[in-house]
């Protein structure tokens, strides 16, 4: 690779970690852009070099958050301990299904995301007081930590975006603390899938290490302005990313 080609993978690794550290969605500029600058890698490296960035970003989030949000750890932390071993899962099965046909179905739940925040503007606006009973707690635990976690490691992209929905409407969390909760999730999903790719020898470390000095720098940045600005910021944006998503995975089916 060039000096020009690094130097946009930085870049993109920068703005990569801003949308991951505020509603999650930062693969849909890391990934396309490590696969398109660099054409000669495998696709396989390309998702792990992805990972090693991603996980640097995401780690570095989840600190600010904790500093300055109010994750929920009783659920975050479990479902972060699921989360290793079912995104190292993904990733095993990566080779084995196709993506495409997970596409359409992945295209009717962010679509089906959207609605849900389009048609009820006040969620994710204000805490909502709602009963903690096992069944939401379990369901807070195990949804991101089996099934969001398993799908990040065989795909990817739109993780963080389903994380931050799932807190949001199963213990009524505001978008900025179901933010953090996001970030300690997907740092362990990012960790799952690492660990797999790396056993394989799939990553890039140079360059991944690179882009990953760049994406702590882009999510430090993403996770303040999160924090200081709050739930409605959190709302714009994560329109925007399930806009871009739908339109990426609807232009990659149809075209």
């Amino acid at each position: 690779m060039d000096a020009p080609q690094v130097v946009l993978l930085l870049l993109a690794a920068l703005s990569a970690g801003w949308v991951d550290a505020v509603v999650g969605g930062g693969g849909l500029i890391q990934l396309p852009a490590l696969m398109l600058l660099n054409p000669g890698a495998p696709v396989a490296s390309a998702l792990a070099t992805n990972k090693l960035a991603s996980i640097a970003g995401t780690t570095s989030a989840a600190v600010t958050y904790l500093g300055r949000a109010k994750p929920d750890l009783p659920v975050a932390v479990p479902g972060a301990g699921l989360a290793v071993a079912c995104s190292a899962g993904g990733a095993l099965c990566a080779a084995a299904i196709s993506s495409d046909v997970l596409k359409p179905v992945i295209m009717v739940v962010l679509l089906a995301v959207a609605a849900v925040v389009v048609l009820k503007p006040d969620l994710g606006r204000e805490p909502r007081l709602v009963l903690r009973d096992r069944r939401r707690v379990g369901a807070a635990v195990l949804i991101p930590g089996v099934l969001i976690a398993f799908y990040d490691g065989l795909v990817g992209p739109g993780t963080g975006t389903f994380l931050v929905l799932t807190f949001t409407t199963l213990l009524g969390t505001d978008f900025v603390n179901a933010s953090a909760n996001a970030k300690i999730i997907n740092t362990a999903t990012n960790l799952g899938a690492l660990l797999v790719f790396a056993a394989q020898g799939r990553v890039l470390w140079a360059l991944g290490l690179a882009m990953a000095v760049c994406n702590i720098v882009g999510a430090q940045a993403g996770a303040r302005m999160a924090i200081s600005r709050g739930a409605g910021f959190v709302r714009a944006v994560l329109l925007c990313v399930v806009t871009a998503l739908v339109l990426k995975l609807g232009y990659e089916q149809f075209a």
